[in-house]
This record gives structure tokens, C-alpha cells and sequence, in this order.
């Protein structure tokens, strides 16, 4: 179970495993499905829990899971589940499917249902982002 933690989030999980019992219903679903598809586009990432919810890294954090039961701040802000790449600022970003905003580097979508997902752009994505996150390969 989720333990009361921090004072900018509702909750607090020592695992992903114990995020995905909390989660219920269309997020969980969604969860679970943009979790595959990250783990198919890019079977050498690690998969890390980072402010209570999943990122995925090869070198550096290339994109997160955020779903919307798990708040960032006092309240919920919305209903659904982002998903973030760390550098999609850079990316040709040829779909126009994440939004920058006013943010420098980290693009974001949000999907409030499962029918909203498109597999196929999320993929490309996630092939752009592996190809850029090779320039930080540590040299020996």
C-alpha cells in the first residue's frame, strides 16, 4: 500500500509493482499498455521509479508514465496519464503529438482514455529518442 510521503505528492511506493496495485480501472489500463510499448520500442532501458512514478533510461532518463492519481502538488490537476520525454524539445517532433509548452527540453501528451493512445507515433517517438539518447554513451 502507498505510504503517506512528501509533501509535494499524495503518496509514496517502493516499487513500480506497488504504484500499479494503487492504480485502478482506465489508468491502469493505460499504464499498462504505454508501459509495454516503451519496453518493446526499447528493450535495453531500465525501468526506475522516480518522484512515484515509472521512467525509463538508457543513459539518461529519455521518458516517464505520470498518472494523473499520483499529484504533483496538494490536488489533482488532471484526469488521465502523461507521458514525458526528458529531451523531446530537441526531437524533429514531426507529428506534432507532445506538446513543449513553455518548457525547454521535457514534451508531454496526455491520454484521457485508452482510445486516445496511437501506438504507432508514441513508437517513433520512442525509436527518435533512443537514437538521441545514444550521443550520452559514458566513455571509457
Amino acid at each position: 500500500m502507498p505510504r503517506q510521503g512528501k509533501k509535494m505528492q499524495n503518496v509514496s511506493f517502493r516499487s513500480v509493482d506497488e504504484l500499479l496495485e494503487y492504480l485502478e480501472g482506465e489508468e491502469l489500463k493505460m499504464v499498462e499498455a504505454l508501459r509495454a510499448t516503451i519496453m518493446q520500442a526499447l528493450p535495453d532501458c531500465r525501468e526506475k521509479l522516480s518522484y512515484q512514478v515509472p521512467f525509463y533510461k538508457i543513459n539518461k532518463n529519455i521518458c516517464f508514465i505520470w498518472p494523473g492519481s499520483v499529484y504533483w502538488g496538494e490536488e489533482r490537476t488532471y484526469k488521465g496519464v502523461l507521458v514525458g520525454f526528458s529531451y523531446g524539445g530537441l526531437f524533429a517532433n514531426q507529428f506534432n503529438y507532445f506538446e513543449k509548452k513553455n518548457r525547454k527540453m521535457v514534451t508531454m501528451k496526455l491520454f484521457e482514455k485508452p482510445e486516445d493512445i496511437d501506438f504507432n507515433i508514441l513508437k517513433s517517438y520512442l525509436f527518435e529518442a533512443a537514437l538521441f539518447d545514444k550521443q550520452f554513451i559514458q566513455k571509457k
